[in-house]
């Protein structure tokens, strides 16, 4: 039966499931064009240097092997903007991973034993790639985007030092990979000058303008498909790599390409979430009133392309204080390129935060929850801009009240069932509402159906149901009479999915091209529409970027209850419950299986996620998922996901925040919190590993 439901805010069921569920819907490394090769990377086992040869002999040998591409034969690209897609353009070798040579071949099996076969020899050099708070090399990077940089609010140090109550501690988290279920991939081919790509990708505008622009192409000569995504978490964002060979190898060998990225090389190719060191100091007068914060990380960026994990910019946000510094500072290493991973900067930031306000907390003797509720505030405390809406009391009291909390005692180590020792911790979260400029167009035809076309991308979220719920409800009509059309670069111009702005984004246009578009079939009240029906185009660009008089973020509270070993070490979330302030949710269904995905997620990273940085070898240690752990079913709990109800007028058409974030951010401080109040040890290292709850982090 056809869901006639058109009203924004009904659980519609996802468009797309049906067709993920019966194998039919086709990702980036599934189309097989005819004459189709496989292409296999050969990655640097060098962690700095320049190659001084490449011996393809054996390799082109082998039966069935098309040719190897390597800096003395690939095409020539256009100098990239971002620099990690210069590949196979020189001999340099800047981190362990980085591709030196491709092998093409007629089957996947034989480009795979061609890759083995290829002798690459180096000239190395030396290399570093430990990452310590006081190197010498931390710079400030410029403050491009307002969220980078330093900045100061009174005199923070100085306000601490006279502070009545002190914390002043420090925190670490590891190097984090995205890991998504469909590796990259992607299928190019060339046709009379003209190329197409099926791409995994969070955004194949971008990927669209980036290959034009590398190999000198009108962008009308290019098609970008993402169709289907199986996941990218922040690592499909912008390009990668293997785009760039894919098209690259099919130019150079006249045939289309096929390059699935082997998940052992995605640690070094496909960015990463820098590790990075937090210190953080919290003064505060005696009744929990903030007078001074101060939050300073250090993080990691390649020697390739600079990039700042930003995990002080929340804190900017969340809590007032008089006083305020929050830093950051980047270092320089022989790494892989740090990149988005899901909530890039709030994540570990507001780990390191809310641990921190954990501690101040027990060193006031004050109820956690309480100590957040008299930090409250109705303005941005760093730009003063009054929030446009800002719920996040009723988060902390409703999570509070569902989760059970007033009946805690507040003594560490004071539940026991046997060997297990029982804790609950909370925090609070926040996330940025973001929003950029979208095309999109609407069609009506006389059969009374409508079809709507914008290049947005569905990584798993649900956009194309959500997308079709706002057409109907701008159009006046039910559901089950509109299509949508999305996931290819020839359809009118939008923005990625990433910063939770995705539906925001496309959900503006959309509404506005449905808007318009009502208004012109009611002209036609009585009447038929032509033949060729009516349609209308429009661009979002001048409203949706528009600056705003106010603060715009979403929140949210975390409360946790969990079980310590105390035998083995081993941690066990019993309950995770999150409740969230994000504006009026256009789909509960979707909306959360976000939240409970983000706080799944957020369990990984309290509990089992990390890689470790090989100093001797410079490479990341764990490389698959059978060493990179990340939450399998038996980890994690019924998971409960909540929100307020948000009337704002000042977001959107919709009045909607963006949600596939704000899950995380909070989650590991919340986990972290309530493994110290079971065991009284406060560990600040993640992941919260039973070798460091059994030394005391030590």
């Amino acid at each position: 039966m056809p869901d006639t439901v058109s009203a924004l805010g009904s659980p519609a069921g996802r468009r797309e499931g049906p067709a993920k569920v019966t194998g039919t819907a086709r990702y980036a490394a599934e189309h097989r064009p005819e004459g189709c090769a496989y292409a296999w990377p050969v990655p640097a086992t060098v962690a700095r240097g320049t190659v001084t040869a490449v011996d393809d002999t054996r390799a082109l040998a082998l039966p069935g092997v098309v040719g190897v591409l390597s800096h003395h034969n690939a095409p020539r690209l256009t100098e990239p903007e971002d620099a990690t897609l210069a590949v196979l353009q020189d001999g340099r070798v800047p981190h362990r991973g980085w591709y030196v040579a491709l092998v093409v071949a007629d089957t996947l099996e034989t480009a795979r034993e061609a890759a083995a076969a290829v002798r690459i020899s180096y000239a190395e050099e030396p290399f570093e790639v430990e990452l310590t708070a006081d190197h010498p090399d931390a710079y400030v990077p410029e403050d491009t985007d307002g969220t980078s940089g330093e900045h100061l609010r009174g005199e923070a140090d100085n306000a601490f030092a006279a502070a009545p109550v002190q914390v002043d501690t420090v925190y670490r988290v590891p190097p984090l990979h995205n890991h998504p279920m469909e590796p990259h991939a992607a299928t190019a081919a060339w046709q009379d000058g003209r190329l197409t790509v099926h791409d995994s990708s969070q955004g194949s505008t971008t990927v669209r303008a980036t290959l034009a622009a590398l190999f000198d192409l009108p962008e009308d000569r290019v098609t970008v498909v993402s169709e289907h995504v199986g996941g990218g978490f922040g690592s499909k964002g912008t390009p990668r790599p293997h785009v760039v060979l894919a098209a690259m190898a099919a130019r150079a060998t006249g045939r289309p390409v096929k390059l699935a990225l082997p998940r052992r090389q995605l640690p070094a190719v496909v960015g990463h979430r820098a590790p990075t060191l937090h210190r953080v100091r919290l003064g505060a007068e005696t009744d929990g009133t903030l007078l001074s914060v101060v939050h300073e990380v250090t993080a990691h960026t390649s020697r390739v392309k600079e990039f700042m994990e930003t995990g002080a910019a929340a804190t900017r946000v969340i809590y007032p204080s008089p006083h305020a510094r929050t830093t950051h500072r980047v270092v320089p290493l022989d790494v892989p390129t740090p990149s988005w991973m899901r909530a890039p900067g709030e994540a570990p930031g507001m780990y390191a935060l809310e641990s921190a306000m954990d501690e101040l907390a027990e060193a006031l003797a004050l109820d956690p929850v309480e100590l957040r509720l008299r930090n409250d505030t109705d303005t941005e405390p760093d730009s003063a801009r009054p929030f446009s809406s800002r719920h996040l009391a009723e988060c902390l009291r409703d999570g509070a009240r569902r989760f059970g909390w007033e009946g805690r005692d507040p003594r560490p180590r004071a539940r026991r069932e046997g060997d297990i020792l029982l804790g609950t911790g909370v925090a609070a979260a926040t996330y940025p509402v973001l929003v950029s400029p979208s095309r999109a167009s609407a069609h009506a035809r006389p059969d009374g159906t409508f079809e709507v076309r914008v290049n947005a991308t569905d990584i798993g979220t649900g956009a194309r149901t959500v997308l079709a719920q706002v057409a109907a409800d701008a159009l006046g009509v039910p559901l089950d009479r509109v299509r949508i059309e999305i996931g290819d670069s020839d359809l009118p111009s939008a923005p990625l999915a990433g910063g939770s702005s995705g539906t925001a984004s496309w959900g503006w246009a959309v509404h506005a091209a449905g808007t318009r578009l009502a208004g012109s079939v009611a002209e036609y009240a009585g009447r038929a529409l032509p033949p060729e029906g009516l349609s209308v185009t429009v661009d979002t660009k001048g409203t949706a970027d528009a600056d705003s008089d106010y603060a715009r973020h979403a929140f949210g509270a975390h409360f946790a209850e969990v079980g310590v070993d105390t035998v083995s070490g081993e941690v066990r979330v019993r309950r995770l419950l999150g409740v969230y302030a994000a504006g009026r949710i256009l789909n509960p269904r979707t909306a959360r299986s976000q939240f409970i995905g983000a706080m799944t997620m957020g369990l990984g990273m309290a509990l089992t996620e990390g890689s470790t940085m090989d100093a001797a070898f410079g490479d990341f240690t764990e490389s698959d998922l059978a060493a990179y752990h990340v939450p399998a079913h038996a980890d994690v709990p019924a998971i409960e996901a909540y929100w307020i109800e948000e009337d704002d007028p000042h977001l959107n058409p919709m009045g909607s925040k963006g949600i596939g974030e704000i899950g995380i951010v909070g989650t590991a401080a919340a986990i972290g919190n309530a493994v110290h109040h079971a065991t009284g040890i406060r560990l600040r290292e993640l992941p919260l590993t039973p070798d460091r709850v059994l030394t005391g982090g030590e």
